[in-house]
């Protein structure tokens, strides 16, 4: 019986660990998240208060702008802060000093300011985003409330980078001492948790396991990993010697990753093709092939019980399944003792050199992974080059939007007197900065407008109520804890992440606690009714002035997105596969963002990503196979030029898919796979020489499948 008891304790016991450890590894990281954020603010206020510094206020702000849960991020974020606060600084001097006394061109050239750091932000997204943003808010917030008073605009100036200065040393010492989350671990995490989840999932679409829906979905997973992966390994670097000592093989191994995607999914559709055609036999000999793959690759383990040696085993595999592929491969096709016509051996001879390059895409990848186990590699000298690419229309769409609305602003408020347009301005000028990287700016924007009412009403609360009955600092931060912690809870949730910031930020300005706190609740309204107006203003130009979320973007983009194959068939071919690789898959990213809003264009837009994809990737294969064949040359002086016809029509077909270039670029490309079967004969007995051939007949070869598949997008509308 007491064994019995002993039994149900230790059971009931371990479900409790079991719960506490789920919490403290989900919900728990969020409330730490939020602890470490007050921490941060109230330090920074405190020390603010002690230093005498004119507006603690804006140290608060800032904590709540830069505190991240990773402490990568936030040192991160506050390097590039430190760069746009000291950017911001010196435009707003350099306009005062170019505008003295003429108030207007003051506004103009802030608008003006403003909205270029808004689009250059929209163009350079991912970390170097954030030092735009701040370098065209930060001189809003210091030139704007002394465009009337231009004496005190240098020391305005100096008294905004202390207090800016001082929220990122708050938030920098406590995301790093008190209880680090660290990037670097993260990404450790991530890397092998792809590994892992990739290799299950390519095993199971060579076993033929999944369907085409469930594989374009969950390759949809990983085309967002990579860019989540890119961003974790910026932060990284800034907290971890190690991690800068490995982020040139950490570029190398996204870069393997993307590769390694491609080749999956092109083996993926061509097999899909023929199975579907009347030359499935091929699929059956090449099917017991797959499958051995599969098992080589398969990874059956808890992703923690990944290590290097497991993923060093999973590249020797492969490895030796490459070695053996193609002699196997054609002795089982001769044991069917079935004779091929010339359409199916050319299928069978591109299926094999699709599984090979699979192959050795993965042993690529996995060796990459097994390098990073060591402090110094001859891998960490190659330049691996990452490029983010957006549609030049929406950024400048976005600088006529953020002039008009600052300016329209600026106007009002200088022709009207308005005592609060200066906040008015900030308020819009801080909207379209922290919205611009916003999928749906305008929803961004109501959001804001939300948070803003909420902080004015409780303002006016804290004003009113509550700091005349406070005494001593400790007392301050336990009453104000509840509030800003509620804001910081929203900034957590997706959903309501603008309503949050919002929430936080302009608590901070319009109410935030000072040395000397000055009791005019109707100035306080009537700021925060500026601020929310201009708020709403930005919503409504985003919306129906200057909309930047209807159709017309996402087909922006799908064109932008077109246009990757020219650059795959004109530009050098040095690092050309990594930038293609990048902006494609980055374009993919904001295409993922925009699919709430536009199920049926990205739709489209993803049929398109696939086919410049798999013909852009076939493209610089062809030209690589090109340049290192130099006897094809000599052989066929007209190679070069067979060659230039296929790549121009190819870049033709993707700027206009036009029936008539689609008819010329398959005729084009069945002429190059005509002189590739005869240089097959007549390179007789020069094996390496005819594997190199088959190589590039191959990339021909699937180009045309892809080009004359049904589904492909040059088949519609």
């Amino acid at each position: 019986m007491e064994m019995t008891v002993s039994r149900v304790e230790r059971a009931w016991l371990r479900s409790i660990r079991m719960h506490v450890s789920h919490w403290a590894a989900t919900n728990g990281l969020i409330w730490l998240h939020l602890a470490k954020t007050l921490t941060a603010a109230f330090l920074a206020m405190g020390i603010a208060m002690k230093l005498e510094i004119p507006a603690p206020r804006t140290a608060m702000a800032t904590v709540f702008v830069l505190m991240q849960p990773l402490s990568g991020m936030v040192l991160s974020k506050s390097f590039y802060r430190v760069l746009g606060t000291a950017a911001g600084a010196i435009a707003a001097v350099a306009l005062g000093a170019l505008f003295p006394q003429q108030a207007s061109l003051y506004v103009a050239g802030m608008s003006l300011w403003v909205a270029l750091c808004t689009a250059a932000a929209l163009r350079y997204r991912s970390f170097q985003w954030y030092a735009f943003v701040l370098a065209g808010y930060t001189a809003a917030l210091i030139g704007i409330p002394t465009v009337l008073n231009p004496d005190g605009l240098f020391i305005a100036a100096l008294n905004r980078a202390a207090e800016v200065l001082l929220g990122i040393l708050c938030s920098g010492l406590v995301s790093a001492i008190v209880f680090p989350q660290w990037s670097g671990t993260r990404l450790k995490h991530m890397r092998r948790e792809r590994f892992a989840n990739f290799s299950s999932f390519a095993a199971r679409s060579l076993s033929e396991e999944i369907d085409a829906a469930v594989f374009r979905t969950q390759y949809g997973e990983f085309v967002d990993s990579v860019v989540g992966f890119e961003t974790t390994r910026a932060f990284a670097s800034f907290e971890d010697p190690d991690i800068r000592a490995r982020t040139k093989r950490l570029a190398r191994l996204n870069s393997d990753f993307m590769d390694l995607c491609t080749r999956l999914h092109a083996l993926h559709r061509f097999m899909t093709r023929i199975g579907a055609s009347d030359r499935h036999r091929i699929v059956d000999v090449l099917r017991p092939f797959c499958e051995e793959l599969a098992h080589a690759i398969a990874v059956h383990h808890d992703p923690a019980l990944v290590d290097d040696v497991y993923v060093g085993e999973k590249a020797a595999n492969a490895a030796a399944f490459r070695n053996t592929l193609s002699s196997q491969a054609r002795a089982a096709l001769n044991d069917t003792g079935e004779l091929l016509n010339d359409e199916e051996q050319l299928d069978f001879d591109t299926a094999i050199e699709l599984l090979d390059a699979f192959a050795s895409g993965y042993v690529r990848y996995a060796q990459t992974y097994v390098s990073l186990a060591y402090q110094r590699h001859a891998l960490e000298d190659a330049e691996v080059k990452y490029v983010v690419k957006t549609n030049r229309y929406v950024v400048l769409l976005t600088f006529v939007t953020t002039a008009v609305i600052l300016g329209t602003i600026g106007a009002f408020w200088l022709s009207s007197d308005w005592p609060s347009g200066g906040y008015a301005i900030i308020g819009a000028a801080a909207t379209a900065a922290l919205s611009s990287n916003s999928p749906t700016p305008a929803k961004f924007c109501m959001q804001m407008a939300g948070g803003a009412v909420m902080a004015t009403a409780m303002g006016y609360v804290a004003l009113g109520f509550l700091y005349p009955n406070i005494t001593g600092f400790p007392l301050l931060c336990f009453v104000l804890a509840p509030v800003l912690g509620f804001g910081a809870f929203l900034a957590t949730r997706p959903k309501l992440t603008g309503c949050g910031v919002s929430f936080c930020i302009f608590f901070c300005v319009l109410a935030g606690p000072d040395n000397v706190i000055h009791y005019m609740p109707q100035q306080l309204l009537n700021n925060g009714l500026a601020i929310t107006i201009s708020m709403l203003a930005c919503a409504l130009a985003f919306a129906v002035v200057f909309p930047v979320e209807i159709p017309w973007r996402l087909a922006a983009l799908t064109r932008d997105l077109r246009g990757q194959v020219r650059l795959t068939c004109t530009e050098s071919l040095e690092g050309l596969n990594e930038v293609f690789q990048s902006s494609t898959h980055d374009m993919t990213a904001q295409l993922r963002a925009l699919s709430p809003q536009h199920p049926k264009g990205y739709d489209d837009a993803l049929l398109w990503m696939l086919a410049v994809l798999e013909i852009g990737h076939a493209a610089i294969d062809l030209r690589t196979g090109n340049r290192e064949a130099h006897f094809v040359s000599i052989i066929r002086p007209d190679w070069q030029a067979l060659t230039d016809k296929t790549m121009n029509g190819l870049a033709r077909l993707f700027d206009d898919p036009s029936q008539s270039n689609l008819a010329q670029c398959i005729a084009a490309i069945d002429a190059q796979i005509s002189v590739t079967c005869r240089m097959i004969d007549e390179l007789y007995g020069a094996t390496q020489k005819i594997q190199q051939v088959r190589r590039m007949r191959a990339c021909l070869r699937f180009m045309r499948s892809t080009l004359v598949d049904t589904e492909a997008p040059f088949h519609f509308g």
